[in-house]
Formats: C-alpha cells, sequence, structure tokens
C-alpha cells in the first residue's frame, strides 16, 4: 500500500468515527455506555491486588471497577452515579460506587466498589449489574455475559 492509500483510508476510518459520535449526539444520546471488571480488592501493596477474577472465597474482598461514558461526547461525567446490584441467596444489595478519580491519580478515571463475601453466602453464583445515572438523565447498565463462567462465583 501507498503512503497515499493508507492516509486515505486513515482519513475515512476518522470520518466515520466522527460521524458515528455526532450521530450518537444527534439521536439524544440518552444511553451511557458502561463496563467493568472485577477484581480482588485486598489494598495497595498486597499481593494479588487488583488482580482479576470471578472465583472468591468466604470473607474475599471482591472489588468492582466500572465507568460510564457518553457516547455524544466521549467522555465521563464525575457527577455520574454508579450502583453494583448483587444477588445471592434470594436477596439483592445494593452497593453505591464512588469515583476513584483524585488530583494525584487522574489516570483513576472509574468508579469503585468493594464487597466482602459474607460468611453467610451460599456457595455458587452471584448475579449483579451495574446501573449509572448522569446528572443530565442518561442512563445505562452493564451486564457480564450470561454465562455461569462470567458470573461472581462463590467457592469454598
Amino acid at each position: 500500500m501507498t503512503t497515499k492509500t493508507l492516509w486515505t483510508c486513515g482519513a475515512v476510518a476518522l470520518a466515520l468515527a466522527l460521524g458515528a459520535v455526532s450521530l450518537a449526539g444527534q439521536s439524544g444520546g440518552s444511553r451511557l455506555v458502561v463496563y467493568g471488571d472485577l477484581v480482588y480488592f485486598f489494598g495497595p501493596g498486597k499481593p494479588l491486588n487488583c488482580t482479576m477474577s470471578n472465583r472468591f472465597t468466604k470473607g474475599d474482598p471482591v472489588g468492582f471497577r466500572a465507568t460510564a461514558i457518553d457516547p455524544a461526547t466521549g467522555k465521563r461525567d464525575k457527577a455520574t452515579q454508579l450502583v453494583v446490584h448483587l444477588t445471592y441467596g434470594g436477596r439483592t444489595i445494593d452497593l453505591p460506587m464512588r469515583d476513584r478519580q483524585t488530583a494525584q491519580q487522574p489516570e483513576r478515571d472509574f468508579w469503585v466498589a468493594k464487597w466482602i463475601v459474607p460468611a453467610d453466602a451460599p456457595l455458587g453464583i452471584v448475579s449483579y449489574t451495574i446501573t449509572a445515572k448522569d446528572p443530565h438523565g442518561h442512563t445505562g447498565e452493564f451486564k457480564p455475559f450470561d454465562v455461569q463462567a462470567s458470573q461472581i462465583t462463590v467457592v469454598e
């Protein structure tokens, strides 16, 4: 491929991407894009801290990290409220998430919540979703893949 062809392909890709963002804004952009992951939250400097997993034992600190992006702007709003909804043992609990970004750590542009697997949690799958709502009324939801291997699993 020539340099001119590469530049042309790049320009077309950029135009398509900008058009998609523009269209999202024109359609109201009322749905936030929400995504996240699961990690151990043992604490800074401790082994396995922030290591991804979905298998936890009773007493383990489950860390939820997530973000919500407005597709119209491609940015997050620090005032957005995110909540983890956990369902296990016949009940659902809600865990509000907090913004992890600080002046000292501006690269941490995501929200976090921590859940310690309780001693009375039954072994097996704990389902969860994360919902988000920004100050402008836009909402979004994250659901992990509907595959058992993708869910939080409490093991012995």
